[in-house]
């Protein structure tokens, strides 16, 4: 991919962050999540709570942290941190809330070059750990965060889609070096 750079994402970028989340849920939750629900999913909708989120997010003084991944002047992937979440209260460590990227791009880099940001700016603002929630059987992300130094730390839990129960592992990066 030739100039691919990661930028904070504006409000203006919502409508592409949202063809690629729910292009990524197409394709890496097939045969995970009840199909009537990805084919429910819409774009439209998923860019209108993109944008309520974005608006939230910059009331939160700079604690969550929308990136994207920009190649060839188009928007590739993004990947969104923040506190970590333990029911609702916020702990000291760190979580990727989200991260994709354009199915068509997969392999590319784009990943890799946002949750190395993500992890630098985690680490930089002295966050010791940052954890991850990933679908027990969505092995291609699994793998993608084995080498990008996250492990799964033995804590799951069901994330129900539709009445159907899909367990969730957690994964655990050190910060601290």
């Amino acid at each position: 991919m030739s100039g691919l750079r990661i930028r904070e994402m504006a409000l203006a970028d919502c409508d592409r962050v949202a063809e690629i989340r729910v292009g990524g849920w197409r394709r890496a939750y097939r045969g995970i999540i009840p199909q009537s629900y990805l084919d429910a999913m819409s774009v439209g909708e998923d860019a209108e709570r993109r944008r309520a989120r974005f608006k939230e997010s910059l009331r939160s003084d700079g604690e969550v942290v929308n990136l994207v991944a920009v190649a060839d002047g188009e928007i590739v992937g993004w990947a969104c941190h923040g506190p970590y979440r333990d029911g609702e209260v916020h702990t000291g460590d760190a979580e990727l809330y989200a991260i994709y990227v354009d199915p068509a791009r997969f392999g590319a880099g784009a990943g890799r070059a946002l949750i190395t940001e993500s992890v630098r700016r985690c680490t930089a603002a002295g966050h010791l750990r940052m954890y991850l929630w990933v679908l027990e059987e969505n092995a291609r992300a699994r793998r993608f965060y084995e080498r990008s130094g996250f492990h799964a730390d033995g804590t799951a839990e069901p994330f129900e889609v539709d009445g159907v129960a899909v367990p969730e592992v957690r994964y655990a990066r050190d910060l601290t070096g």
